[in-house]
C-alpha cells in the first residue's frame, strides 16, 4: 500500500509538473502572436517607417557679386529681411533703372570703376533728376554744393524757404520792368554731367580707402574725413566696414547694407521676381502620404 500511494503521488507531481509546464508554454506562444514585432513582421515594420517624417534639403542658391563675395555671413539676414519687407519697392527701382542704369554703368567703366557703385543712383535719388535733400544735396547722385564747386560744375546754391521766396519776388519784379532774368543751370540734374561728376568723385574715394569698396561706399553717404576718423578710433591697422560699421552714423550703415542688397537682388532678379531666390540651405517637410 506505502509503494502504491508513493507510486501515486509521484504520477500525480510529474502530471502537475507537465501541465504548469504547457500552460508556460502556451501563454510565451499567445505573447509571440500578438507583440507587434517590426524586425519579423514586414507590415508592421513599412507601417513604422511611414510615421517618421521625411525631408528634403534646398539649397541655396543666392549669388554675391564679384566685388561683394566674402560678406555673405553678415550681410545675408538683412538682405533676406529687405527682400520681403521693401519687395515692392526693389521691383520699382529695378524698372526704372533699365532707363538710367546701363548708361551710368558705360560711365563709371571709363573711370575703371565697378559697375556695382552704379546703384547708388537709385539709393541717392530714385532716378529723380529734381531731387533735393534737406541737407542740401541736388540731382541724380545728390551731391553737395561744396562737391559742386570742388569739381568745377556749374551749380545753385542751396537756398532756403524764405531765400527763394526772396529771389523768386526779386525775378518778378525784372520780369515786370522787361528785364532779362538770368536762370543759372544746375549740373547735378544733368544726368551725363552728374554721372560724370560722381564717377570722379568715387575714383577719388577709392584711392583714399585702398579700392576697399564698402568704405568707399560709407565715404559717399558721410564723407571721407567721418570714415578715416571711425577706422582711427577701431584701433586696427586695415579695418574693414564691419569692423568700424558700429563707429559710423546709423544713416551710413542703412545705405551700405541697401547697397549690398540692391546689388544682389539684382543679380539674381529673375529668380527673386519668381519667389525662387533661396538666401540658405532649408529643410521642407514633405506631406505624409
Amino acid at each position: 500500500m506505502l509503494l502504491m500511494k508513493g507510486i501515486s503521488n509521484a504520477l500525480v507531481k510529474s502530471v502537475s509538473i507537465v501541465g504548469i509546464g504547457i500552460l508556460l508554454l502556451g501563454d510565451t506562444s499567445s505573447f509571440a502572436q500578438t507583440a507587434p514585432d517590426s524586425v519579423h513582421n514586414p507590415f508592421l515594420a513599412s507601417n513604422h517607417k511611414s510615421a517618421l517624417p521625411h525631408y528634403i534639403v534646398r539649397q541655396a542658391n543666392v549669388v554675391f557679386p564679384e566685388i561683394l563675395k566674402g560678406n555673405e555671413e553678415e550681410a545675408m539676414a538683412y538682405i533676406e529681411k529687405f527682400s520681403v519687407n521693401r519687395r515692392d519697392y526693389i521691383i520699382r527701382m529695378f524698372s526704372k533703372g533699365k532707363t538710367f542704369l546701363p548708361k551710368a554703368t558705360a560711365i563709371l567703366k571709363k573711370y575703371q570703376l565697378p559697375e556695382e557703385l552704379k546703384v547708388l543712383l537709385p539709393l541717392e535719388s530714385a532716378y529723380n533728376g529734381n531731387a533735393v535733400s534737406k541737407a542740401g544735396a541736388v540731382g541724380y547722385w545728390q551731391i553737395m554744393d561744396e562737391v559742386a564747386k570742388e569739381y568745377g560744375m556749374q551749380y545753385v546754391t542751396h537756398l532756403t524757404a524764405a531765400e527763394k521766396k526772396k529771389l523768386a519776388k526779386l525775378q518778378a519784379a525784372k520780369k515786370q520792368k522787361g528785364k532779362k532774368v538770368m536762370v543759372k543751370k544746375d549740373d547735378r540734374m544733368n544726368f551725363s554731367v552728374a554721372t560724370h561728376t560722381a564717377a570722379r568723385y568715387l575714383r577719388d574715394r577709392r584711392r583714399n580707402l585702398e579700392d576697399n569698396w564698402l568704405l568707399v561706399v560709407a565715404s559717399y553717404n558721410c564723407g571721407v574725413g567721418n570714415v578715416w576718423n571711425a577706422m582711427a578710433r577701431s584701433g586696427k591697422e586695415n579695418p574693414t566696414f564691419w569692423d568700424i560699421k558700429n563707429l559710423l552714423p546709423a544713416e551710413t550703415r542703412a545705405y551700405v547694407l541697401n547697397f549690398i542688397t540692391l546689388n544682389v537682388i539684382f543679380n539674381n532678379y529673375e529668380a527673386f521676381i519668381n519667389k525662387q531666390l533661396t538666401f540658405r540651405e532649408e529643410k521642407i517637410l514633405l506631406p505624409a502620404n
